[in-house]
């Protein structure tokens, strides 16, 4: 087991260096872009920030995760198509790996859309409140 995880380790550091390694900056802003969108809509509604919402409303998880996953769905989707574009790459013209990994593909995915958009959302969400709060005190949302 332990060969294993330093295998994926090295396979998933081994992805920022090589080809197609501006699939790194490109698919964290582009999740970063809808991350803010979505957390300007929840300023805007006064909703409760998203990661917050998810762990709090059980019985509205499902409607939440679909909200998510209409902002980073097509980013992750993408992702796992980039990776696994990058792995043939690897294999067959480079022939510097010897077998295709689909589960890292979708690791590195939910590293690089999904991660960033659930950790970002509700403190954008916040800090735009705050900011409006102090440049319309006397709104109350």
């Amino acid at each position: 087991m332990e060969e294993l995880f330093t295998r994926v380790w090295e396979n998933l550091t081994a992805r920022t260096e090589g080809p197609m390694n501006l699939r790194f900056y490109i698919q964290p802003a582009v999740s970063l872009f809808f991350t803010i969108r979505a957390g300007l809509a929840d300023a805007r509604l006064g909703a409760v920030p998203y990661l917050w919402r998810f762990l709090v409303a059980k019985e509205q998880r499902s409607a939440i995760v679909k909200e998510g996953w209409s902002h980073v769905g097509k980013v992750f989707l993408m992702g796992v198509t980039l990776d696994i574009v990058y792995q043939l790459i690897l294999l067959f013209k480079t022939k510097s790996q010897s077998y295709f990994y689909p589960l890292e593909s979708v690791i590195v995915a939910i590293g690089l859309a999904i991660v960033p958009y659930l950790l970002l959302r509700g403190p954008i969400s916040r800090v735009v409140t705050l900011v409006y709060k102090r440049k319309h005190p006397q709104k109350r949302t």
